[in-house]
C-alpha cells in the first residue's frame, strides 16, 4: 500500500523588480493583453491536475517525493484475495484496516477497479475512490513498481497491463502519435516533450505582453513571432553579441533599435529575469527538437517490433 506525499510547484516569471524611490520615466506601456479563460484548477492546496500526474512517475526522484511504501504483500491468486462473492482475504483485510486507521480523517482508499471499491466499502465500511485520476495514479505506480517495491520481482501480465496514461496519450497525440500501444511506450522522451510544453505554457502570457512592450518602445511588431524569437530579442537588448547562434534570427536593424532603447527597457523590465526566461524557453526548444526526433525514430522501431510480435503470436 502506497501513500501520497504533498507537492508544491514553483516557477519563474517576467515580473519587473520592485520599484525604487525614483525611476526614469519611460514610454507609455501598451494596454494589457486580454486574458484567456483559465482552466479550472484542481481542488486542494497540493492537488495535481490529471494531465500532469503521469509525468511525476517518470523519474524515481520525483516519484519518491509523491508516494512512499506503507505495506506490501503478494497473493498468488488475486481473485481469492478480493472478490465480491467471497469477500476479502483476511491478510489483505488486516493490511487495509491498519493503514486506514492510521490515515488522516476524511481520506479515501484509491482502488484500481470499480468492483474493488464496491467490495471494500460493503465489507470493510471504508470509503474508496475510483475513476480516471485514480487510473492515472495506478499507471504511474505500475510504471515505477521496481523502484517503489524492490522486493516485487514478478512481471505484469497482459491482463494487468494498464492502457496508456491519458495524460501521456495527450502529449503523444499532440505530436502526431495517436496509435501508441502500452508495450511501445517511450516514456522519458514523452516526458521531455511535456516539460518543454509546460515551460512555454508557463511563460507564454508574460512573454507576449513583453512583445507588446517591444512594439511600444522600439516600434518592432512581434505579433507573429514565436516565444523563442521574442525572448531572443530581449537577450539582444543587453547581449547582442551572443544571439548569433540562436535558433531564431533577429534582423540587424531590429537589434540596433533594441540596443538603442536599452535604457528605456531597464526602467521597465528586469534584465536578469528576462535572461532567465530566455534560458528556460531556449532550453525547452532544444529539448523538444532533440526528443521529438528520437521519439519519432523509436516509435517507428517499436511499431515494427510490436507488429512482428503480433504476427508470431497469431501464427
Amino acid at each position: 500500500m502506497l501513500q501520497l506525499r504533498s507537492m508544491k510547484n514553483r516557477g519563474r516569471s517576467l515580473s519587473p523588480p520592485p520599484s525604487p524611490a525614483k525611476r526614469r520615466r519611460g514610454p507609455p506601456l501598451p494596454p494589457p493583453a486580454k486574458k484567456k479563460k483559465k482552466e479550472p484548477k484542481a481542488k486542494g492546496p497540493n492537488a495535481i491536475r490529471m494531465e500532469e500526474l503521469w509525468d511525476k512517475f517518470v523519474k524515481d526522484s520525483s516519484t519518491h517525493c509523491l508516494v512512499w511504501l506503507k505495506q506490501f504483500r503478494t497473493f498468488e491468486d488475486k481473485s481469492s484475495a478480493i472478490n465480491h462473492n467471497t469477500g476479502i482475504n483476511e491478510r489483505l483485510s488486516e493490511m487495509i484496516m491498519k493503514c486506514y486507521r492510521n490515515a488522516p480523517p476524511g481520506m479515501k482508499l484509491a482502488v484500481a477497479k470499480p468492483e474493488y471499491k464496491k467490495t471494500i466499502e460493503e465489507r470493510l465500511n471504508i470509503p474508496c475512490v475510483h475513476g480516471p485520476i485514480v487510473m492515472e495514479l495506478m499507471w504511474g505506480l505500475q510504471n515505477c513498481m521496481e523502484s517503489l517495491v524492490p522486493s516485487e520481482k514478478s512481471r505484469l501480465t497482459k491482463e494487468d497491463l494498464l492502457p496508456v496514461s491519458q495524460g501521456l496519450q495527450t502529449v503523444l497525440s499532440r505530436y502526431g502519435y495517436n496509435d501508441v500501444k502500452p508495450e511501445m511506450l517511450i516514456v522519458k522522451m514523452a516526458s521531455a516533450l511535456f516539460w518543454a510544453d509546460s515551460i512555454e505554457k508557463r511563460h507564454s502570457e508574460p512573454t507576449r505582453n513583453v512583445g507588446d512592450l517591444i512594439l511600444a518602445v522600439s516600434g518592432i511588431n512581434c505579433q507573429d513571432w514565436s516565444l523563442l524569437k521574442i525572448v531572443t530579442a530581449l537577450k539582444a537588448i543587453w547581449l547582442p553579441e551572443e544571439i548569433g547562434d540562436s535558433w531564431e534570427t533577429i534582423s540587424d536593424d531590429d537589434v540596433s533599435r533594441l540596443v538603442k532603447d536599452r535604457r528605456k527597457y531597464e526602467a521597465l523590465i528586469d534584465k536578469w529575469g528576462c535572461l532567465r526566461v530566455y534560458h528556460d524557453i531556449s532550453s525547452a526548444h532544444d529539448a523538444r527538437t532533440m526528443n521529438k526526433r528520437q521519439l519519432e525514430f523509436f516509435v517507428m522501431e517499436a511499431k515494427k517490433a510490436y507488429e512482428a510480435k503480433q504476427v508470431v503470436q497469431s501464427a
